[in-house]
């Protein structure tokens, strides 16, 4: 399972690395399998590009890279959109017209891409053929339709084995869709004046269809229904087919613009920089660390193998020493003499030894917003596992957490109230920032800090901004070549004081700022782990997870990956 789910990894790395090439778009990467642009999912209608993995290797999703690069250039969505038909048997006909449009439009210097999409649209037809859909009236008519909409537009040949079986069908439709089909040759290259024939053989297919169904019988039917639901995958076309992962809500701030994007701190008279384990008594402290430690052995985590992994992505060879008497390298003075009295031996020479060494800093950033509670439980063993990994490589960690020190701006607010509610104040709560485990402690002595995470009251209100600027500040001062800041969060920035005196985005401005300004000044790599939550808004490095479930090996996995800088889910 695990190596299944390494290669199917690697295939989407490499569609998606394609299809940028292809298309110029930064933007296209694969997430839970399916392409997105940004933070939004692009749907691939047509029949002949639905593939998975369990029954399609790397030719079928290259293939199907490649018709969506092909989608993308030379397709206009809105006018697509605009006016494609709402009857959904019309609309899946309509897009795989367009579709079968694209594909035609192959250059010539591609011949490599024409041959993967002809590979792709004949397996398919005998995937269909096979499994027995064309034995009924309705699937043998739409896989006809298919045939020889393919064919007229591409100048490829249909598929010679279903050649002869469908020859009937295709006589009986000759004389109905005709002019529209060769209107669809002529206007290939033409996307609108190629519509208006193509939402005509929509019309006809869908009305011959529904005559066909009208004289069924009931076992006719069932069948007919099973094909339309094989080609089109119950039509479902509105559904965007979510993940279950929703994308951060974020926009513009009318009071971060007015201030020059300069963001205003009303007082910091109240921020403090706390370790945690000193705001929980040592007792509860101990019973958190137990419970930890027992949720991390119910996970079954392989522990050497995820270090084996970090180390792969994050270690760099050095020189560390020499090995001697070897019989090829730099030679050995020491060693010529033996020359001198062994003419025949050989082990003259010594080798540079380098072992890998892993120069650099991770810091875990953890959202303490109220919202987090929900998910601490599985969030602390996440962060526990890692940081025990990482440190058995020789890698330096932090823990560190932000959230307010009350909730509604505390202190801040009533000083605010106090001055008549000058306008705009910028941030209006009292900053906490709090130290889980310091990079200088190793975690067999910070293991039981960490266990404060459990400690419910700490969690309240969340400003991401200053505590990415905090955390980034701290690891700059550290000697490693490498830093990593690793913000584990469930949602935008909130504070209810702040957002009800400036507005909503306020917050959520000032931290694509930040993070904009860390990016740009370089020294840390800053990424974006959001639980239940997309969070590419605001870190352009990003992993969605869904801790609802059990930790499992192929989520750590994962995680490396976008440690490693081949990921943006």
């Amino acid at each position: 399972m695990q190596a299944q789910t390494r290669r199917q990894q690697q295939v989407e790395e490499l569609c998606a690395a394609a299809l940028r090439a292809l298309t110029g778009d930064p933007e296209l990467h694969y997430r839970g399998r399916r392409l997105h642009k940004g933070v939004r999912a692009l749907p691939v209608h047509a029949p002949h590009l639905r593939v998975t993995p369990e029954t399609h290797g790397f030719a079928a999703y290259r293939a199907v890279s490649d018709a969506v690069a092909l989608r993308l250039a030379h397709s206009d969505a809105d006018l697509h959109a605009r006016l494609s038909p709402e009857d959904p048997v019309e609309r899946l006909i309509f897009e795989l017209l367009e579709q079968i449009r694209v594909e035609a439009m192959v250059p010539d210097t591609m011949p490599g891409m024409a041959h993967n999409l002809q590979e792709r649209f004949e397996d398919w037809s005998r995937q269909f053929h096979h499994s027995g859909l064309t034995d009924s009236h309705l699937g043998l008519l739409l896989y006809t339709i298919a045939q020889i909409c393919w064919a007229r537009v591409t100048g490829k040949p249909v598929l010679e084995e279903t050649e002869d079986m469908m020859e009937a069908t295709r006589a009986g439709i000759a004389e109905r869709v005709g002019t529209p089909l060769a209107g669809l040759r002529r206007n290939r290259l033409d996307q609108a004046a190629y519509i208006p024939h193509a939402l005509e053989i929509a019309r006809l297919v869908a009305e011959m269809m529904r005559d066909a169904t009208a004289e069924s019988g009931e076992d006719d039917k069932q069948e007919e229904e099973e094909a339309l639901s094989a080609f089109s995958l119950l039509l479902d076309f509105d559904s965007e087919e979510s993940d279950g992962i929703t994308a951060a809500t974020t926009g513009t701030s009318k009071a971060f613009e007015d201030a020059e994007h300069g963001y205003r701190v009303y007082t910091t008279r109240y921020d403090v920089e706390v370790n945690a384990a000193s705001l929980v008594r040592a007792a509860l402290l101990r019973e958190y660390r137990e419970r930890l430690d027992k949720r991390i052995g119910e996970q079954g985590i392989n522990q050497g193998r995820l270090a084996r992994m970090l180390r792969t992505v994050l270690a760099i060879p050095q020189r560390d020493d020499w090995t001697f008497g070897e019989e090829e390298g730099y030679i050995d003075g020491r060693r010529l003499a033996q020359l001198i009295s062994s003419p025949a031996e050989r082990r003259l020479f010594r080798l540079e030894q380098y072992k890998p060494l892993a120069d650099c800093a991770v810091t875990f950033l953890l959202d303490c917003s109220g919202s987090m509670k929900a998910h601490i439980e599985p969030v602390a063993v996440l962060v526990d596992i890692l940081t025990r990994a990482l440190e058995s490589i020789g890698v330096t960690t932090e823990i560190l957490g932000f959230t307010t020190g009350a909730w509604n701006g505390g202190r801040a607010r009533n000083d605010w109230l106090k001055q008549r509610q000058p306008p705009n104040p910028g941030r209006l709560n009292e900053v906490c920032h709090m130290v889980f485990k310091d990079a200088d402690r190793s975690w067999r002595r910070a293991r039981t800090d960490i266990a404060a995470l459990f400690k419910a009251d700490l969690f309240r209100e969340g400003i991401d901004g200053e505590a990415v600027q905090w955390a980034c500040n701290r690891l700059r001062a550290r000697s490693e070549n490498r830093r990593i800041l690793i913000v584990i969060s469930d949602g935008c920035p909130m504070d209810g004081a702040t957002n009800q005196a400036n507005d909503v985005f306020y917050l959520d401005n000032h931290l694509k700022q930040v993070v904009a300004e860390q990016e740009q000044h370089g020294g840390v790599e800053i990424l974006g782990l959001g639980v239940g939550l997309d969070l590419s808004p605001f870190y352009r490095r990003n992993l969605a997870i869904d801790l609802s479930k059990s930790l499992d090996n192929p989520l750590f996995y994962e995680i490396v990956q976008l440690i490693a800088g081949r990921h943006r889910h």
